[in-house]
């Protein structure tokens, strides 16, 4: 399986990313709608930090450029990708044209959508650098108490940073990995400047992030802001977490440097790219539960639809002892992070419990899926079955199981046993 793994230890920011990706083998060219749309350019360079030969990644404007800054809006101040103050003098810069960095007005979220709707791109694309702003919206509104559409990108919405988001979506679409992963990201520590005050490090942003995020994240090695907002949204939509590297065959890898110089320490992002071994899929869970004694055996047995119907993967009803050796049920459901709400309340209100547990499970390993219908002759006539098959991320199958439901169909049409359709189908399909 082809698969990009970031090193997390140094953080992410989107200029780092951008880098990483480009050194690791993607196109430069690709980048081009971006460039149109915001008249600017992606100028890339070389460096050494700390010792390891990396690439840079600055945006600047090509024309225009006093009319864009002066449209500056306020400064959220962020290390790496998002401090234009914190530049790294052996940074190699193009006078050309001014640095679109922190450069831009400030815009609301939806100003942001349309600026990215704009540029035409391929709906893969555009899809998925929106949902990376859709988390960083929903980043910055919980944070301040707004709501989505009110609020107000500061530095995260200036130029530079759509170019850093769109661009790294289409350098990842070019690289086309069938699996991205990165290692705990490190936070740094100490405080950041932000538009509304100081903060502590990480950002109250990037923690709100990493809440609905499938990767870790962790303190140090440095006394500064390692993982910004915008690394942290990427990271967060493009890839899963990781304990460490995978065990892999390494094809090629690459080093984004950040903006700022770090003395001995490569203050650089890694990717490394190449083949793995077939695994099952990872995804983000959580598990919610609740205890009812009085539940009647028609409502318990209607919550496998009436949860699944609002995001609920999986439901468990198991008989328990409460309180006074009254007999109950112990009810258990899988859902994802952005669908707990949701499913918590219908539970409440199907049940009538009185609270809900949610347990921080994380993840869960799971098959691929794929239905395929089989045909299989009975006396002469044809009749069609669906069968669904479970693989790895390589293909191989793990196991297919006939839909119950058309099986059942087809005997009770045919006066043959179920488990003698369910046998043939499964059969036509591994022959």
């Amino acid at each position: 399986m082809y698969t990009l793994a970031f090193d997390g230890s140094m953080g992410a920011s989107g200029d780092m990313l951008l880098a990483a990706l480009l050194d690791a083998g993607a196109d430069p060219a690709v980048l081009t709608p971006v460039e149109e749309a915001l008249d600017v350019e992606y100028t890339i360079d070389r460096t050494t930090t700390g010792g390891i030969d990396a690439t840079t990644v600055d945006v600047r404007y090509v024309a225009d450029a006093d009319s864009h800054a002066s449209g500056s809006g306020d400064e959220h101040s962020h290390s790496q990708d998002d401090q234009p103050h914190e530049s790294d003098d052996t940074h190699a810069h193009d006078p050309a044209g001014d640095s679109a960095e922190g450069h831009g007005p400030t815009r609301t979220y939806p100003e942001v959508v349309a600026i990215v709707e704009a540029m035409e791109l391929p709906d893969t694309v555009q899809n998925r650098a929106l949902a990376i702003f859709e988390r960083l919206g929903e980043a910055e509104a919980a944070v301040h108490g707004t709501d989505l559409d009110a609020t107000h990108f500061h530095e995260v919405g200036a130029d530079d940073a759509i170019a850093d988001v769109v661009g790294a979506v289409l350098l990842l679409d070019d690289l086309a990995p069938d699996r991205t992963v990165t290692t705990p990201l490190s936070t740094g520590s100490g405080e950041v400047e932000m538009a509304h005050g100081t903060a502590s490090v990480p950002a109250p942003a990037v923690v709100q992030i990493a809440a609905d995020a499938d990767y870790a994240i962790q303190g140090g090695p440095l006394e500064r802001e390692l993982l910004t907002p915008t690394g942290a949204a990427i990271l967060a939509e493009i890839a899963e977490g990781a304990e460490s590297l995978p065990t892999m065959d390494v094809t090629t890898s690459g080093y984004g440097a950040g903006d700022h110089d770090t003395g001995d320490r490569a203050n650089a992002l890694r990717a490394v790219v190449g083949e793995t071994a077939g695994d099952l899929r990872r995804e983000a869970i959580t598990v919610l539960e609740t205890n009812v004694d009085d539940a009647t055996p028609e409502v318990l047995g209607s919550l496998q639809e009436t949860l699944t119907a609002v995001g609920a993967r999986d439901v468990s009803i198991l008989p328990a002892t409460m309180k006074k050796a009254r007999p109950g049920h112990l009810i258990k459901v899988i859902t994802k992070p952005a669908d707990a709400d949701r499913v918590a309340r219908k539970l409440a209100e199907e049940t009538g419990t009185l609270g809900v547990r949610e347990h921080g499970a994380g993840h869960r390993w799971v098959a691929d899926r794929e239905t395929r219908t089989v045909e299989i002759e009975i006396a002469g006539d044809t009749y069609a079955i669906d069968v669904k098959v479970a693989s790895d991320r390589e293909g191989t199958w793990l196991d297919a199981s006939a839909e119950y439901e058309d099986a059942l169909s087809v005997a009770q049409e045919t006066g043959r046993p179920v488990r003698e359709i369910i046998d043939r189908a499964e059969r036509s399909l591994r022959e």
